[in-house]
């Protein structure tokens, strides 16, 4: 199998054992991204609208340096620490994404790195 590591400083840089993202094919898998602002490597401050704002923008680096955009998400995985955020996180994406959505899966969780309350992940096709 041969596939292509996609990294950008538009992103936080990783920060365990992963990449940006791995682009196999038109398939590109887009790793989790939490609200760390590139530019200083620390959470972005602010509500939980300003940090699922800036998990997209995250996302959104990493989509255009693998050749996309937030358009090509066919599959977006939300991780929230509170499940009472889930209206936020619907308010907040429909401002990056039109219809057709990704297909979704919103999951409850205890704990997220760096103690964040929101971490997504995706899957982008892009086209040929």
């Amino acid at each position: 199998m041969h596939y292509n590591v996609v990294s950008t400083t538009h992103a936080p840089q990783a920060i365990g054992t992963y990449s940006q993202a791995i682009k196999v094919g038109n398939m590109v898998y887009l790793s989790g991204q939490i609200p760390l602002v590139p530019e200083t490597m620390l959470i972005h401050g602010g509500d939980i609208r300003e940090h699922i704002h800036q998990v997209f923008k995250n996302l959104r680096a990493v989509a255009q340096a693998a050749g996309g955009d937030l358009s090509n998400l066919v599959k977006l995985t939300v991780f929230l620490t509170d499940l009472n955020n889930f209206p936020h996180v619907n308010e907040v994406m429909a401002e990056y994404f039109q219809t057709p959505y990704p297909a979704r899966a919103v999951v409850g969780v205890s704990a997220l790195p760096k103690g964040v309350g929101v971490e997504m992940d995706a899957i982008m096709v892009l086209t040929e």
